[in-house]
């Protein structure tokens, strides 16, 4: 385990500003590194698109390097300065930050290996740490329960969803044929999913009186069963987010539920627990 820095040598001032926040040149570095990375993608959007490359391709490339020679000094700083280097390399934001220069140095010596440079995208991540978002990701395990108990819900809705379009496009198949575009009973299962879920392409329609007849009944049953997995899901997020109120009624309200830590109802503002 390598030493904490030593107060005030360098690397403890560096320390500092680079992976803390309150002080002001540490806000002032996160500041610029949040408008270096957000500039980068743009950059990279920028490129991707072909009138845009053909014109400024040259500029844009040497932006992006640029932008990959200051992200390569400040993972090399990180480096440095952290008091558990080793730590930092193999934590998640650690690889974020060496995926975000890597690609580019390989392609430099194998050119094939250009089109790793899509992971460059993956700054967009840093800006979860820059912004110091990462608390609120606690948020997400909500989210993970209410999926994990839906899970077998939304599985056999699922199943009767796909059970649903096997027999729409199947009665479609047999009702228009290949002559109204109908070639077999897989792209009529395709035309099912397209019109269950309401997105219509438009390029298979039925013909027929009788197919038409069926396609409106889907229609309207994709509207009808949109809101199934959303109710599921919602239910059990709900479930889920009950254990976060605390049971206290309020004594001026009778307000029976608040959040936890509460000091004051939030409905009526007066003291939870007066001084007896």
């Amino acid at each position: 385990m390598a030493p904490h820095p030593r107060p005030g040598t360098w690397r403890e001032r560096l320390y500092i500003i680079i992976f803390h926040t309150y002080t002001p040149a540490g806000k002032l570095f996160d500041t610029a590194l949040l408008l270096l990375i957000m500039t980068s993608l743009s950059v990279v959007m920028l490129d991707s698109v072909q009138a845009m490359h053909q014109r400024y391709g040259t500029w844009l490339y040497g932006l992006e390097w640029t932008f990959t020679a200051l992200f390569a000094i400040e993972y090399v700083m990180r480096v440095v300065t952290s008091p558990r280097p080793r730590e930092y390399v193999t934590s998640f934001y650690g690889l974020i930050d060496l995926l975000a220069v890597l690609p580019a140095f390989i392609a430099l010596l194998f050119p094939d290996a250009q089109y790793f440079l899509i992971i460059r995208v993956l700054r967009m991540l840093r800006v979860f740490r820059v912004l110091k978002l990462a608390p609120y990701l606690s948020e997400a395990d909500f989210l993970m329960v209410a999926l994990s108990s839906s899970r077998q819900k939304i599985t056999v809705f699922l199943l009767a969803i796909c059970t649903l379009v096997t027999m729409f496009g199947t009665f479609m198949y047999v009702i228009e044929g290949p002559a109204n575009g109908f070639t077999s009973i897989p792209r009529s299962i395709y035309w099912a999913v397209v019109t269950l879920t309401t997105v219509g392409f438009g390029d298979m329609v039925p013909k027929t009186a009788l197919g038409q007849t069926l396609a409106g009944l889907i229609m309207i049953t994709g509207y009808s069963i949109i809101a199934v997995p959303t109710g599921i899901f919602t239910a059990e997020l709900a479930n889920a987010m009950r254990g976060r109120v605390i049971a206290h009624d309020c004594p001026r309200c009778r307000k029976s539920t608040h959040e936890p830590n509460s000091i004051y109802c939030n409905r009526c503002g007066n003291h939870l627990f007066p001084e007896t």
